[in-house]
């Protein structure tokens, strides 16, 4: 592009079929950004499967004691988040206990009709089998059936969220892979994956050299990458 930046497209595509997490989260470090990668154990529910889109934030909440009282609203918020997923969009839910599932096979046929490009739980996924049969990408703390209908509820969506030490922001790009999820910045993104790519290169060259023989105190001291 003229102005020197990358497209939507080629960033996802850069991420995806180029990029690791640890590559990226490598680069967000030497940038200052320390505090990017969501806590240790969401991972995807398909262990090959990678992840890249614009965090679309959901605040869930615990009920203070499950509840089927007809007056009160099940889940929340929860239908009108699920619809406003926009194209490319993660549905990014955190702030609840660890007693029900965020995400089922119902909510992924609606993401996925809605091209929506995953959903990242900061707790528990159900309906495994459906949602692997769908194809749609989900990363979580791992299965759990019990449902959150009496037991939890959306309160907020497209809101700033915090999950462990990550500060996540509407809009944020969310990559993750096996090995983690990272939250990159919008506003560093750019520069974040054209470092990652040079550092990607250079790694190769490294791995060339080692096999070769060379050690890795001169490897390290030639290229300044390990």
């Amino acid at each position: 592009m003229s102005d020197g930046l990358a497209s939507e497209a080629s960033l996802r595509e850069t991420l995806i079929n180029d990029l690791t997490t640890a590559v990226v989260g490598d680069v967000l470090d030497a940038m200052g950004y320390h505090h990017q990668f969501l806590p240790p154990g969401i991972v995807p529910l398909q262990p090959d499967r990678k992840l890249v889109g614009r965090a679309m934030p959901v605040l869930q909440e615990d009920r203070p004691t499950p509840t089927n009282h007809p007056d009160d609203k099940p889940f929340g918020l929860l239908f009108e988040a699920l619809d406003d997923l926009k194209e490319g969009e993660v549905y990014l839910a955190t702030g609840n206990s660890a007693h029900y599932a965020l995400f089922g096979g119902l909510m992924s046929t609606r993401a996925q009709h809605l091209k929506a490009a995953g959903a990242v739980l900061d707790g528990y996924v159900r309906d495994a089998s459906e949602i692997e049969k769908l194809g749609f990408t989900i990363f979580s703390h791992g299965l759990y059936a019990q449902d959150q209908g009496a037991r939890g509820k959306v309160t907020h969506y497209r809101c700033a969220v915090t999950i462990g030490d990550v500060r996540v922001e509407p809009g944020d790009m969310v990559f993750g892979d096996r090995e983690g999820v990272l939250v990159v910045p919008r506003d560093v993104e750019q520069e974040a994956v054209r470092r990652a790519v040079e550092k990607a290169g250079t790694e190769n060259r490294v791995e060339m050299a080692i096999r070769d023989g060379m050690g890795a105190t001169e490897a390290f001291k030639k290229f300044g990458v390990f």
